[in-house]
């Protein structure tokens, strides 16, 4: 299998502040990964190393794929902009703004701003604009944070069948276990200051959101993620 992304001994500082020490990671192609830990940790951080929006201080980074989609925690809409109009920022395909539009549920709503959206609708959206592009790895930075439970059970139901059916590699950053279990395959635990790896599972199929044995899986995360020296 291709290795589209490979870190080795990733360091980093903020002036006297370690955050990561020393993270080795390696995502392949058709990955689904989850990285979980505390609030504070340096998830984003390592997230924005990937995407080459940080420099670490120190390592080793390969990267082997063209096209990066990202989904920040914060929203980035333009508020005066259209839903079709904030697709058509990143891309002036008719067929694939009309193909992402059904694919995310958007179709109907292409006139609508974003302040005329649910809380739901606008994250389609967001993920819409990373999706567009056609990423051969897509990073997600707590995408499901501000949502209800109802609406963010449906998003990622839905979202876990997308990402399946259009076949790309993705990195979740999560404190939410479900979220994790839900959406990954593989899934690493960071936690301490600096933070690294401490865990690792591997599960043959992502799970539903309400499967029972979820709980001894949170259980055993949860377990690995105790740690009083996380940033915060």
């Amino acid at each position: 299998m291709k290795c589209i992304l490979e870190m080795e001994g990733i360091f980093k500082n903020y002036g006297e502040i370690p955050v990561l020490g020393g993270i080795d990671l390696k995502i392949f192609e058709s990955d689904a990964v989850a990285i979980v830990g505390p609030s504070g940790c340096g998830k984003t951080t390592l997230l924005r190393i990937i995407a080459d929006l940080e420099k670490p201080n120190s390592g080793v980074i390969n990267r082997f794929y063209s096209r990066l989609g990202f989904v920040f925690q914060e929203d980035r809409l333009i508020p005066w902009y259209s839903v079709r109009k904030n697709l058509e920022l990143v891309c002036d395909d008719e067929r694939k703004i009309q193909r992402t539009l059904q694919q995310l549920a958007l179709a109907g709503f292409e006139h609508y701003k974003p302040g005329q959206l649910s809380g739901g609708m606008r994250q389609r959206l967001n993920l819409a604009r990373a999706l567009i592009i056609e990423p051969e790895l897509l990073l997600l930075d707590e995408p499901f944070r501000s949502l209800d439970t109802p609406t963010k059970v449906k998003l990622i139901n839905d979202l876990s069948i997308l990402l399946e059916n259009i076949n790309i590699s993705y990195v979740l950053v999560t404190h939410d276990m479900r979220e994790a279990l839900t959406l990954a395959k593989r899934i690493y635990v960071m936690r301490g200051r600096p933070a690294k790896f401490v865990h690792h599972i591997e599960l043959k199929k992502k799970m539903d959101f309400f499967d029972p044995s979820f709980l001894q899986l949170e259980k055993t995360i949860l377990s690995h993620m105790e740690d009083t020296g996380a940033l915060q």
